[in-house]
């Protein structure tokens, strides 16, 4: 069978407070780390979350 091309990602809060989103992402066209500004309701503020791996 074909190798996948979305994958799943985890987006780690850059506050450090261990809050994550899970999304997919194509790993063919986007190469680079995903980094993205959502809501994290630990801290309560926007933040930029950049892309870990889910372990």
């Amino acid at each position: 069978m074909a190798k996948a091309v979305t994958i799943k990602v985890k987006l780690v809060s850059s506050a450090d407070t261990g809050y994550y989103y899970v999304t997919k992402k194509n790993s063919r066209t986007q190469t680079e780390k995903m980094v993205k500004t959502k809501y994290d309701p630990i801290a309560r503020k926007h933040v930029e979350f950049r892309e870990g791996k889910i372990k």
